[in-house]
């Protein structure tokens, strides 16, 4: 039986590498960019056109499918794989980072409104004075108000992992709080500090209410083949293996992105995921965030990068191990009419070695705002450097019409193309790697 995780190819200028992770619905190249399904739905795309852009992996979101529709529909109808009809590996959030960061979103339209007369619980002041959706937090965890009906709904580590459980994705993070920003460094500390209590609850949780231990806890093959067979109890009802990643916090301290780093990489997770970054601090402190941690990163264990996904962060941080990057800016701004637009790069990969190369590639993705009147008349592929089936049909004009009248199809088009690009960006980036150019 083939390793959860493997590396394949080492680059010898970087800590960047290649790599296989192996999950019951297809095996990711990494690195690789994963899209966010929050809903558990690649917005305005079928899956049809997911497989035909060649998207490896996705994310949903926990606390979006616990509000809509409810995790005991989706384990009903055999996990979000088989309602969704999205037959390849998705990852899953905890929940933590939309309970604060929805909290944050929602703060200016609170202000203005009465306050409850029902306080039933005390409003928890997380980020100076918001107090908005997250009703109470302690070690145990988070009470919060649904943003689909109201209801109060708590969050523990045990609860989110039962909901991961329950929704089916691969690959699962554990519960942790995403430190605000800025952030003290007391509160980044007592934040990091829950985010480890927590992570050893999930552990445990994972070991006595799941499929049992991962298989990388195991060498010998009897063992490994008693979980598999434990998956066939009544009740198991989603029959697959299910991944736990530890999350790194810390804030924009040094010290305690050290210290959290070398706690979540000793703890028996799968995979480890860096977070609490990209949430308004600088592109430097950001990826001092990442530098600092890179050397307490498993050599033997994908690591991957929360809520990043630009392509200068992409060609810069692969260099310090990063396997696989989420980010909504891709499908977001292609709803907003902006475009992305390939330069001509197809000799990057075999050219000649030097720094130039990866400048060359960091900047050759240009956004193009299709909304603009100058491309009303412009029939001009969308980019004609590009393949995809939306560049080779369609123009700018037209386009530019679908957005100006509000067509469905403008989202659909726009998010084809710039999730293509994505995905050729990524086997660029896997190409530099295996020449060792990044």
């Amino acid at each position: 039986m083939k390793k959860f995780f493997q590396v394949l190819e080492k680059s010898k200028k970087s800590k960047a590498r290649l790599g296989e992770i192996r999950t019951d619905h297809g095996v990711i190249k990494t690195p690789a960019f994963v899209p966010v399904a929050t809903k558990g739905t690649l917005k305005s795309l079928t899956p049809k056109q997911i497989k035909e852009i060649g998207v490896q992996v996705s994310f949903v979101n926990t606390y979006h499918l616990v509000t809509h529709p409810g995790v005991e529909i989706i384990e009903k109808a055999g996990g979000i794989h088989q309602m969704a009809k999205l037959n390849y590996p998705l990852m899953s959030d905890s929940g933590g980072f939309q309970v604060f960061s929805l909290a944050k979103s929602n703060l200016k339209t609170q202000k203005s409104k009465p306050q409850l007369k029902n306080q039933k619980y005390k409003n928890a002041n997380i980020r100076g004075e918001e107090q908005p959706l997250v009703i109470k937090i302690n070690e145990n965890g988070v009470i919060f108000r649904s943003t689909y009906d109201g209801k109060a709904i708590e969050f523990t580590p045990e609860k989110s992992m039962e909901y991961q459980r329950k929704i089916g994705a691969d690959l699962n993070m554990a519960f942790d709080e995403c430190t605000y920003y800025p952030a003290t460094h007391e509160y980044a500390e007592k934040a990091m500090e829950r985010t480890h209590e927590w992570l050893k609850r999930c552990v445990s949780y994972k070991r006595t209410n799941s499929q049992g231990p991962s298989f990388n806890e195991f060498s010998n093959s009897n063992e490994k083949m008693k979980i598999v067979n434990s998956l066939e109890n009544e009740n198991c009802k989603l029959k697959i293996n299910q991944y736990l990643y530890g999350i790194i916090q810390g804030g924009t301290f040094e010290d305690l992105r050290k210290k959290s780093a070398k706690f979540v990489v000793s703890q028996p997770v799968d995979g480890i995921a860096i977070g609490g970054v990209s949430v308004g601090e600088t592109k430097k402190e950001m990826r001092d965030q990442v530098k600092w941690v890179a050397d307490y990163l498993p050599k033997d264990k994908p690591v991957h990068l929360l809520g990043v996904g630009q392509f200068d962060d992409i060609v810069d941080l692969v260099k310090y191990g990063i396997d696989t990057f989420d980010c909504v800016e891709p499908t977001r701004l292609a709803r907003m009419g902006t475009i992305y637009q390939k330069s001509k790069i197809k000799d990057l990969p075999a050219g000649r070695h030097g720094q130039n190369d990866i400048s060359k590639l960091k900047n050759s993705f240009e956004q193009t705002d299709i909304t603009r009147i100058v491309y009303k008349n412009n029939l001009e592929p969308v980019d004609e450097n590009c393949q995809c089936w939306v560049c080779q049909n369609f123009s700018k004009a037209y386009l530019h019409h679908l957005f100006k009248q509000k067509e469905i199809l403008a989202y659909t088009l726009a998010t084809y193309h710039n999730l293509w690009i994505m995905e050729r960006f990524m086997e660029i980036v896997r190409q530099m790697i295996e020449k060792s150019r990044l």
